[in-house]
């Protein structure tokens, strides 16, 4: 059974940083593309960012770049995402993600998902 579970969020003011992180159960874990998406209130799931299953490529949306950096540790089997110069209208439920094999921005081609963070940013 496939599991992964996000770490990190919480609530930090305008302009400050936090760093998520995802276990995975999934195996192996270096096979597979992992991901981070969110979803505010009243929206849908937006791609934040992916890593390929080495780290050798990484996609980043437009709107992070930039102040998000995704990182992965394949002998601990997590996937980081660091997040800097955080804004209110970054708040939203993080979820950390796995495809295979080819990384990908769209949603629907991700096959696992964990239950989510909580970002929330203050003004």
């Amino acid at each position: 059974q496939v599991q992964l579970e996000e770490s990190g969020g919480g609530l930090v003011q305008a302009g400050g940083s936090l760093r998520l992180s995802c276990a995975a159960s999934v195996r192996p874990f270096s096979a597979y593309t992992m991901g981070w998406f969110r979803q505010a209130p009243g929206k849908e799931r937006e791609f934040v960012a992916a890593i390929s299953w080495n780290g050798g490529s990484t996609m980043y949306a437009s709107s992070v770049k930039g102040r998000c950096t995704i990182s992965r540790d394949n002998a601990k089997n997590t996937v980081y995402l660091q997040m800097d110069g955080l804004k209110p209208e970054n708040t939203a439920v993080y979820y950390c993600a796995a495809t295979h094999p080819a990384i990908t921005t769209i949603t629907s081609r991700y096959n696992y998902w964990g239950q989510g963070t909580q970002v929330t940013v203050s003004s």
